[in-house]
């Protein structure tokens, strides 16, 4: 879930693919076709927002800012309410062509040139 501010992106749902037999491994993070994304993960929107909006509170909680993204693991294995797990907060998330910020920005509108020009707006403006 990337963070930009004050503003949760969208939930990313990521699937390993090829030879790391369903592990999200070095090949499935950084490798072309190395896993699918699905965006917005398809998930109930209670369980989305709340991801958002735990996300959000995490950035700010921890002092980030700028942006971030937080990493969540989804139990949705027991009946009822699935159970989101916070894993961590990245304070410096990728920038490159598989990396998650970028991409959930763009299906947000922001192009990759506005979201860069946002992060130098933001880390000229700290004090």
């Amino acid at each position: 879930m990337g963070v930009l501010g004050d503003r949760a992106l969208t939930v990313t749902d990521i699937t390993p693919c090829g030879d790391g037999e369903g592990f999200y491994d070095y090949t499935a993070k950084y490798a072309a076709g190395g896993s699918r994304h699905e965006l917005p993960a398809r998930i109930d929107p209670q369980t989305a927002e709340q991801a958002m909006r735990i996300a959000v509170e995490a950035h700010h909680a921890l002092g980030c800012s700028g942006a971030s993204r937080a990493d969540f693991r989804l139990d949705d294995t027991q009946p009822g309410t699935p159970r989101l797990v916070l894993l961590e907060v990245n304070t410096q998330p990728g920038m490159t062509p598989t990396s998650l910020l970028p991409e959930q920005a763009a299906y947000c509108g922001i192009s990759y040139a506005e979201l860069c020009g946002w992060l130098v707006e933001q880390a000229a403006c700290r004090r």
